[in-house]
């Protein structure tokens, strides 16, 4: 087997080769990259100084000790950041430059010579991230003794790997994808403002000093790269390269493939509506049993951090309930057709929020918004407990009479993000990217109005008018 996966990647490693020996004797590629990474760090490094100054004064040492690996990681963020510009033009650069056609008449297939160009295009970023790690971690030693524990410096050098990795493939996607240089530089706004608002994410993470929550965002980024890297495999073709001289938007054309798609050439709603049926079947099955995986796991992430984020007793005590809390007149105005336009409607809007956020992640992104619910319900079920609270009680009271429907709903919707978002990961066979995008995005609406939509209004009916009746009648005392 590894015999095998070695000669696959033999001649891929022979483009690698030839890439990295041409960036590295430009100058004015290996100049502004290196000159950067070292003055970053050291910038950095009087940054923390400072820092760490200026809290000793106020006697707040902990933000220091918290502010160090920040920086730590933002240092090896920064040069990926810098060189993804190599990655961006690894393809369309070369046609633009009419030097890649002697590249794609050589012998190689489709997928090593994208294997080659995207190994190519990490390497230097990752090489400039490890130099700015490396000499960050000197002057802070130097200037402060301050040294990262093991599993500290693991996690940054994990995230630097895979965060290069995922913005790196990325930008090689786009790079194959679009007919100019200009082009490729504008999608990268996609790959780079993701990425900078997940370091912020990150930093609130290290600065609450939950350090093992970085492994779950390693596992993630580490999924979401390698979809991105079949991606590219997937929709690589060097004669669309060759052929593609100019995209041109066609809304009328998108239209009409996207109506073609939906209507599916049903005369009638009720034959549409066994169309859709036929779609869950035949298409989702899969998706569906890994979101209801999903949301389940999602019920125990939730119960698990009842005690970590635990809240006082007083707050949660449910002994001295009385009916009347449930009908005062701030609740009775939620007993009202507005009430229930509310909760609809925010439910759809988290729904199409889930579908962005799964468009630019292979759908996993999607899933996580989706499982948030499910999230809070375990822990407020593992809460419960802790008063004294039958789980399964709560879990009938505040979830059951509307969750009946609720949940099969974001189950359904879930599959088709999923299916969504697979879609850029898998190639389709006689379709261009934007048609089988087109198809999937058209599924998605079928499930979207056909079912989702109208299982949401039934379960908002029920959350507003029913739920919290059920509410007074177990716990109301």
């Amino acid at each position: 087997m590894l015999g095998e996966l070695h000669s696959q990647l033999a001649p891929a490693l022979v483009i690698t080769r030839r890439e990295l020996r041409d960036q590295f004797r430009d100058w004015r590629i290996i100049f502004p990259v290196v000159a950067l990474t070292m003055f970053f760090p050291a910038l950095m490094n009087f940054t923390a100084r400072q820092a760490v100054n200026f809290v000793s004064n106020y006697g707040a040492p902990l933000v220091a000790e918290r502010l160090i690996p920040f920086l730590l990681m933002v240092v090896g963020f920064f040069p990926i950041s810098v060189s993804l510009v190599i990655a961006l033009e690894s393809f369309v650069g070369e046609k633009e430059r009419h030097s890649i056609e002697p590249l794609l008449s050589s012998p190689l297939s489709d997928g090593q010579l994208y294997l080659g160009k995207l190994l190519a295009a990490v390497v230097s970023p990752l090489l400039a991230s490890y130099l700015g790690i490396t000499v960050y971690l000197v002057g802070v030693y130097r200037e402060m003794g301050w040294i990262p524990t093991p599993v500290l410096i693991t996690q940054i050098l994990l995230l630097t790997t895979i965060q290069a990795l995922v913005m790196v493939s990325a930008a090689v996607v786009v790079s194959a994808q679009t007919t100019s240089v200009r082009a490729a530089n504008l999608l990268a706004s996609f790959i780079i403002i993701p990425m900078a608002i997940l370091i912020q994410g990150e930093a609130i993470v290290m600065f609450w000093g939950r350090y093992a929550v970085l492994w779950w965002v390693i596992l993630a980024l580490a999924v979401i790269a390698w979809l991105l890297v079949r991606a590219g495999v997937a929709h690589f073709s060097r004669e669309e390269l060759l052929g593609r001289e100019l995209d041109s938007l066609n809304l009328r054309w998108g239209w009409q493939v996207f109506w073609r798609e939906f209507i599916g050439g049903a005369p009638t709603l009720p034959v549409w509506i066994r169309q859709v049926g036929g779609l869950l079947s035949q298409k989702m099955r899969l998706p569906m049993l890994l979101v209801a995986l999903s949301l389940a796991a999602g019920i125990l992430v939730g119960a698990s951090q009842a005690k970590v984020f635990a809240l006082p007793v007083e707050l949660i005590s449910i002994n001295n309930t009385d009916s009347g809390v449930l009908q005062g007149p701030e609740i009775m105005q939620f007993y009202s057709v507005a009430g229930v336009s509310t909760v609809w409607l925010h439910n759809i809007r988290a729904i199409i929020l889930a579908t962005l956020l799964g468009l630019f992640s292979f759908g996993v992104l999607g899933i996580i918004v989706l499982m948030l619910p499910l999230i809070l319900v375990g822990y407020f079920l593992a809460t419960a407990a802790t008063a004294g609270l039958s789980p399964l009680v709560f879990f009938t009271a505040f979830v059951l009479p509307h969750g009946i429907l609720e949940i099969p709903a974001i189950i359904l919707a879930g599959a088709a993000i999923l299916r969504l978002g697979a879609t850029l990961a898998t190639p389709a066979q006689g379709q261009t990217i934007g048609e089988a995008l087109l198809h999937a995005l058209a599924d998605w609406c079928k499930v979207l109005v056909g079912l989702v939509i109208p299982l949401l209004l039934l379960a908002a009916l029920l959350e507003v008018y029913l739920t919290p009746r059920v509410v007074i009648a177990l716990l109301g005392g």
